[in-house]
């Protein structure tokens, strides 16, 4: 009979101790974000790098309405001297699916940046990627992260984590189709987070040190 008190005890701890990490932990991370995110140009100090994390591609190859925005708000500040170098980061696993250089020949191309601004890293397939080897690659350790606020409060979080200190410009610019389901996976998103970042770090594509970005 108390062993089985003990057990429904034990039962209810652990839900408790569950719920509340299921609602505090995202709520944790996404005020850690929003705190550390900007809005406005002129809000922002100037930062050596500006890192873009990839979102899709079209049929065309070209970068989809999120990540155009994504890049457009890069130049935007770039132009505006609030970041002097865009680290371009994305998947490149696949054949004839390779972001970093749609998003290099965008700015290129459609926003006219010097190329000699842009460093493309072909190993960003996640956000803990795009981080981790902006650390340790190119020795990144301040940094604008530029990205939605569905997925930037995330990414500022992670980013800080992986000793890159980072605020978060929002490239928010319109309305996405499927914005609600993003935001739904965004929650499962920052468990997962958690657990790579404190339980279990995952491989990532390491490399030789490049050009030496730190500040």
């Amino acid at each position: 009979m108390k062993i089985l008190k003990w057990c429904k005890k034990f039962f209810i701890i652990f839900v408790l101790l569950l719920s509340f990490y299921i609602s505090a932990v995202p709520s944790y991370i996404l005020s850690y974000g929003k705190v550390r995110t900007y809005s406005e140009i002129e809000q922002v100090s100037t930062y050596k790098v500006g890192i873009v994390f990839g979102a899709g591609l079209t049929v065309n190859r070209r970068p989809s309405k999120i990540l155009q925005d994504r890049l457009d708000t890069a130049a935007d500040l770039l132009e505006n001297e609030r970041i002097e170098i865009i680290i371009v980061s994305g998947d490149n696993r696949f054949e004839n699916y390779n972001e970093p250089q749609a998003m290099y020949d965008y700015l290129i191309n459609d926003r006219d940046i010097d190329k000699s601004l842009i460093i493309r890293d072909f190993a960003g397939r996640r956000t803990y990627d795009t981080c981790k080897r902006a650390s340790e690659i190119w020795n990144v350790n301040r940094a604008l992260l530029i990205s939605q606020g569905y997925h930037l409060y995330r990414a500022v979080f992670t980013c800080n984590q992986l000793g890159v200190k980072s605020a978060g410009f929002s490239a928010t610019r319109r309305s996405y189709l499927g914005e609600f389901r993003m935001k739904r996976r965004e929650y499962f998103a920052i468990h997962k987070s958690v657990y790579d970042l404190y339980i279990n770090p995952p491989p990532y594509v390491g490399g030789e040190k490049e050009e030496d970005l730190s500040e």
